[in-house]
């Protein structure tokens, strides 16, 4: 990879992961969890970047709106930063074994759905873990909430950033490895 490919996907990785905090709070309560679209952006961050540098920035930006934005402890912390890494690597993942300008619109939201699946999965592991069952039945339907607000909007942006991306040359540069 070139040494420029490298720093646009370190900046670009930044800024999604910036993107992912500032989009964390936004949110509001339901049904005993909370609800935003940040899954939506950390599984976008894995669409554009792939699955290690999406996966970086999805779990940075979680991980550091939980350390300063949601008062949560060091374990908490790690907990969010492997899940949300989880999800866009997956999502990235798939998508990079369709071949990102082969991903047709299928593939995409079958990357979306499985992102976002596994991380309520792993949510829910840790919140049975932490919370016992009452507490992971009650955090369920907001989480499924998000993971289907996330499957939505995710592709939605993907496709709207995109041609943007691609006119300005900085797609190619994304998926030089």
């Amino acid at each position: 990879m070139k040494e420029e490919s490298k720093l646009l996907k370190l900046i670009f990785a930044g800024v999604m992961a910036a993107m992912v905090y500032v989009v964390t709070l936004f949110r509001f309560p339901l049904l005993g969890s909370k609800v935003h679209f940040a899954n939506a952006v950390c599984l976008l961050s894995g669409m554009l970047l792939g699955p290690v540098w999406g996966g970086t920035a999805a779990g940075l930006g979680s991980a550091l709106y939980d350390a300063f934005g949601g008062g949560y402890d060091v374990l908490n912390v790690l907990i969010t930063f492997v899940s949300k890494f989880a999800m866009a690597w997956i999502c990235g993942a798939l998508m990079r074994k369709a071949g990102y300008e082969k991903a047709g619109i299928v593939r995409i939201v079958t990357a979306c759905v499985v992102g976002a699946l596994s991380y309520v999965a792993l949510y829910m592991f840790k919140s049975l873990l932490m919370y016992g069952w009452a507490g992971m039945t009650s955090r369920f339907p907001a989480s499924i909430i998000n993971a289907g607000a996330a499957i939505v909007a995710a592709p939605i942006f993907y496709h709207a950033l995109v041609p943007a991306l691609k006119a300005a040359g900085i797609m190619k540069r994304l998926r030089e490895e």
